[in-house]
Formats: structure tokens, sequence, C-alpha cells
């Protein structure tokens, strides 16, 4: 039965295709697909206006925008405009933070887009955050410096803010990279707004050279000529001239540059070309008929000088170039003449520092006359109405005398040196020549003369303690160690010298360079009697140790301790500390435990102490903290060491005991009290009573 129900079942019909041709239109799956698409966009109802009442729903109004703005950047980091629309969006909002947030995060994912930066920049200059724009283009213009849209908007907006060196700044950094001509153009006419025609001027010839240095010589030429037309006859400038006229003749068109120089010199006035003038006679030296040119261009800078010191006699400066100038070119009368006028004019008043620039003319002319003239006898003529002229009485200048004492040297002529030397030392004595003296005569290996000076030295200034020494070094060079040691021993009983412990040193470093061990101590014996400085024993303890001897540890050792024994009542506490910490190296490296462990028991102890101020005017200025040091071998510290120790063990029975009934009852406070000398601060611990420190 249920076969033959299932059998009777009717099939459904399908209907059939009458037609079966392809239709003239052809639609496609996509059209099918994009034409539903639009009809699902024209069937959705445009969305509510919603009007927003309170914080919370702009809260959550905000929270589904950045929500799906974040989304979008997920999607796809690379598009841009979604980083922009996001950022515009914030910044809408006035949430300026937020919106500089997202252009930095843009950044970090594309930062060679010119429309991001420029969008970011735009941005902060809108909410009128200069710096922050400022940082922007700076950073956009080292990133992409060929972006020519970053340099413009740059320098627009500095100028905008009135601030004309700051875009002159942009503009210098961005002539570096050698831009097209129109940024140079931009360049020339911001300066010529504000007038600055030397560097708009400046900048035609960055232009013209920059033609040049890329090989376009033709274009290079009608840029200096633009530039020549463009400034006229009214800002005419000699550096455009100069630097057109070079270019001419790095060009070897040596004729065009003579024009140039020829026609700047007829339009510029004579006191405003003088860096013209110079180029030209440099010019003419090179390329043109020497000597009629410079003739003609030494008159003229003749002429210039001769006003100068017409106008001040006394400018030493002006007469110095006169004279250089004519030195060259001129014949030697004519500069003798004017080395004559030059030193004509004295300084007007008798005092040294008036007169050591004048000086310095004798000194050419004297110079000029020996090695250009080769006259030796007018150089000795001008060497003596130089010395005859100077008030020896008032001043000297040493230079001058052993300037004529090595001339006479050269001429060969001693006894004239001599002689010159002996009237210096007799007019004026004085430490320079002094020394002089001593060299020229050392030069000449004349010991017993130097001998002599020397002592002529230490008559004239016996507290000079390097003169001593080096008396004492020419002795000791000449192999008379007794001698060295008697002058050594002049020299330290003067009453009075400059740099004693210089001498004192100098004398025990001789001796010990002569193994004179004993007399080296004896040295050091002698000095502690007249200083007991920390650092004159701890010299003569590494001297013990240095003598090769089986008892130099024992004699070093007790150095040590004769310096220990004669510091205790030193009141610089600093000077017997370091005197122990040497002492304490020294056993360290050579000494037992013992004796190391000696040592360590007389350091100090570092105490922290307060001391009253007194003003000025004896009033009251408070308490000040300090660092004193507790020597154990003072015997005024021993009662004071003891009873710290007592407390200190007290307190750690007390904690133990850890009892809790008197824990709470320990009390640290200040107390102060007399040790002989001066009031001390130190730690102890008083309990309340039922509690009693140990004796003490």
């Amino acid at each position: 039965m249920a076969s033959t129900a299932a059998g009777k079942q009717r099939i459904p019909k399908v209907a059939k295709v009458k037609n079966k041709a392809p239709a003239e239109i052809q639609i496609t799956a996509e059209q099918l697909l994009r034409e539903a698409k639009e009809r699902e966009l024209e069937l959705l109802p445009p969305p509510p206006k919603q009007k927003i009442t309170d914080k919370e729903e702009l809260n959550d109004y905000k929270l589904r925008k950045r929500k799906a703005f974040e989304d979008n950047i997920r999607k796809n980091r690379t598009v841009i405009s979604n980083w922009i629309k996001y950022a515009q969006w914030e910044e809408s909002l006035e949430e300026v933070q937020r919106s500089r947030s997202i252009y930095e995060r843009a950044l970090d994912v594309e930062h060679r887009n010119v429309t991001l930066w420029l969008k970011y920049a735009e941005m902060e200059m809108k909410n009128r955050q200069i710096n922050h724009a400022r940082n922007i283009w700076d950073r956009a213009i080292t990133i992409l410096p060929r972006a020519n849209q970053f340099w413009y908007k740059y320098t627009y907006m500095e100028e905008m803010l009135g601030n004309p060196a700051g875009c002159r700044q942009v503009f210098e950094r961005w002539m570096e990279w050698e831009p097209e001509e129109q940024a140079w153009h931009s360049y020339i006419n911001f300066e010529l707004r504000y007038k600055e025609v030397d560097k708009a001027l400046k900048n035609w010839i960055k232009y013209a050279r920059f033609e040049e240095r890329h090989g376009y010589i033709a274009h290079s030429r009608k840029v200096y000529e633009r530039a020549v037309e463009f400034f006229g006859e009214d800002h005419i400038e000699e550096n455009l001239f100069v630097a057109f006229a070079k270019f001419e003749e790095t060009q070897k068109e040596f004729e065009r540059a003579r024009v140039i120089y020829k026609y700047s010199l007829d339009r510029i006035p004579k006191q405003e070309a003088q860096e013209l003038f110079k180029h030209y006679t440099m010019f003419e030296k090179k390329f043109g008929d020497r000597r009629g040119i410079e003739d003609v261009i030494v008159s003229k800078r003749r002429f210039q000088y001769e006003e100068e010191v017409k106008a001040n006699p006394h400018n030493y400066d002006a007469w110095f170039d006169y004279l250089r100038l004519v030195e060259n070119d001129a014949d030697p009368d004519t500069v003798r003449d004017v080395y004559e006028r030059a030193i004509a004019n004295i300084p007007p008043i008798q005092e040294k520092r008036h007169w050591r620039r004048y000086i310095y003319l004798w000194i050419n002319y004297a110079l000029y006359e020996e090695l250009e003239v080769k006259d030796p006898e007018r150089t000795r003529q001008v060497y003596q109405a130089c010395l005859d002229l100077i008030p020896h009485k008032k001043f000297t200048f040493a230079k001058i005398w052993l300037l004529y004492a090595q001339f006479e040297i050269r001429q060969k002529s001693l006894q004239a040196a001599r002689k010159t030397m002996g009237m210096a030392i007799g007019k004026c004595p004085k430490n320079k020549l002094l020394k002089g003296y001593i060299e020229l005569e050392l030069q000449l290996r004349e010991f017993d003369r130097c001998r002599k000076l020397y002592e002529k030295y230490l008559e004239f200034s016996p507290e000079n303690c390097t003169t001593w020494i080096k008396f004492a070094e020419l002795e000791t060079i000449l192999g008379d160690s007794e001698r060295a040691r008697a002058i050594f021993e002049l020299a330290i009983g003067q009453p009075r010298l400059d740099m004693p412990e210089v001498l004192w040193k100098s004398y025990i470093d001789f001796e010990i360079e002569q193994e004179e061990y004993e007399n080296t101590r004896n040295l050091y014996k002698r000095l502690l009697q007249r200083t007991q400085h920390v650092k004159v024993w701890i010299s003569s303890a590494k001297f013990e140790l240095s003598v090769e001897d089986p008892e130099r540890l024992q004699r070093c050792r007790q150095v040590f301790e004769e310096a220990n024994k004669s510091l205790r009542n030193c009141e610089q506490k600093e000077e017997r500390l370091l005197l122990l910490e040497s002492w304490r190296d020294f056993e360290r490296e050579f000494g037992s435990d013992a004796t190391i462990e000696r040592v360590r028991k007389l350091l100090p102890e570092k105490v922290k102490k307060r001391r009253k101020l007194t003003a000025e005017d004896g009033s009251d200025a408070g308490w000040e903290e300090y660092y004193d040091y507790i020597f154990p071998e003072d015997a005024a510290n021993q009662p004071n060491r003891k009873l710290l120790a007592m407390v200190k063990l007290w307190k750690k029975q007390q904690i133990e005991e850890d009892a809790p009934e008197t824990s709470h009852q320990l009390l640290l406070f200040d107390v102060l009290w007399s040790d002989g000398v001066g009031q001390r601060d130190d730690r102890l611990l008083l309990c309340v009573p039922g509690q009693r420190l140990p004796h003490v």
C-alpha cells in the first residue's frame, strides 16, 4: 500500500524555457550584486538626528566614534585619509592633545607622506601652538628636505609671526640644499621686503655661484648682470663687483674683469671701496702691467695712510701699516724717512704702558737696517738712539738691551755686547736682563762669568729662590758639588725667600742625587725644626724607605712614630689623619698583622659635632654641624670614650633582654658636655626612673 501510494505521488512540473537564445543585454553577477547593494542603501532610512543633552551621552558618542575610527585604522593602517579624518574629528572637539597623538601615530606608519605633515602643522597653527608648529616644520624639512611645500609654509609662517630673523634662518637652511631658481627669488624678495639689500646681494651671489658650480657659465654671467641692473647705482655694492670680477678672472676673461673693476671704482666712493681696491690691486699684480699699476696703487694707499697719521700722529698701528707698505715697494731712503717721522712721535706720558707699542717702531727700524739694508753701522746707531731716548730711571725695556747685545754678537763684537749688558745692569738692573745676560754667557760657555753674574743677581734679588737653584744646578753640572752645597746653605739661611719649600726640596733632591743620605737626613731634621708640616714628615719617611738599607723599614717606621708624637698637639687634625693613613698604607705593604693592627688602633673616630656661630656684629647666628676626629691616644678623650663604650654595651644588653616593659622607656637625645677643648655632641641612652645605667 505504501509503495502504491508513493508511486502515485505527483511530480512537480518544471517551467520550460521556450527561447534558449542569449539575451541581447547580458547582466553579470557583479552587476546584480551592485544593484542589490544600491537598492539596499536606498531602502535604508536616514539616521535619526541625535541631540546630546548631557555629559554621559556626549562621552558615549565620543566612545562610539573613536571605536569606529580605530576599527577603520585597524583594518588598514596604510590609508592615511582615515588617520587625517580621525585627527580632524578630534580637533573639532578641541581635543588638541588627542589629535596630536593621532598624527604622531600616523607618522610612525608613513613618515614620508607630505599631506600628513602639512595637516599636522596646520592643526598646530590653527590652535596657535607656534612652538609645536616650528617643531613639526623642523622635523619635516629634516626628513624631506626636497619637499618645497614645507620650506614655503615654514618661511611664510615665520614672516607672518613677525620673526624675520627666524625666517631668514630657515631660508639659509633651505639654500644649503641648492634648490631651484624660484626658491632663490623667494629669499631675495623676502630680504627686499625688509630692505636688507646687503643680504639680498648675498643671495644673488650665491645664485650665480650655484650656476657656475654646475657648469652653466653663461647663466652665471647673466645672473651677475641682472644683479647689477637690479640694484642700480642707488644701491651699488662693492662685494657684487668683486664677486663678478673674480668670476670673470676664473674664466680667463681678464679684460672683462678689468672693465668691471674700473667701472665699479668710478661709481663707488673711495672710502667705501677698500675691499674692491684691494682685490683690484691683487688682480693687477697677477695679470697687469705691474710696475705702472703698483705705483698708482701704492701712491693711493700712501695717501690714505698719510691722512690717518696726520689725524693722529700717535696712532702707531697706522704707522706700522704705512711702514709695511713702503718697505715692500719703496727705496731705502724713503723707508728711512717714514721711520724717522714715526719715531719722532714720542709718547707724551712717561709711563711704560704708553711706550710699549712705540718701542716696536725702533725694533722694526733696527731689524730693517740689519736684515734688509744690511747696514750694521746704521743699525748700531738706531739701537743707541733708542737707548738714549728711554727714561731708564723710571722704566726700561729689557728686550732692547738684549736685542742690541745679540746684534753685536752677530757682528762678532763680543766686547761691545758685554759692555752693553754691563751698562744695562748698571743703569736699570731687572730680573729679565740678568737672566738674559746669564743665558748669553752660558751659550758662550763662559762659566766664570756666569758665576759672577749669578753673584750680582743674588745681590740684587736675594729672595729669588729660582736664582739660587739655577746657580746650584750650574755648579752641579760643572761637577763642583761642594760649591753647590755651599750655595744651597747660603740660600736656606736667607731671612726672606719667595718659595722656600721649592728651595728645600731642590737641596734635598741634590743630596739624594749625590747619594749623601746622612746629609739628607740632617736636612730633613733641620727642616722639621722650622716646620712640622705633615708633607715633610711623609717625604722623610718615603726617603728612608727608598734608601737601599737593611734597616730602611725600621727607619721609616721610626719616622712615622716621631711624626705621630710631634703632631699630637697639632690643631689641624686632618694633617694627623693624613699621616696615619700614609703610615697605614706603608704597614699594609711592608708590615705584619701586628703592626697593621697597631696603626689601625691609632686611627681616629669621626664624630659629628655642633658649634655656635657668631655674626660679625656679635649677634647669635645659630649652630652649625661639623666633623671632628677623636684620636685614641689623646688623654683628654679617654673618659668620654669609656663612657660611650659603656653606654653602647648597656644598650646592647637591653636589646638582647628584649624587655617589653622597658623598651619603650629608652630615649635617645643629645647631651652636651665639655671635653676641655670645646662643646661636643654625643648620643647617650638615658632611661626613666626604674632603669639604671652601669657604673662609669
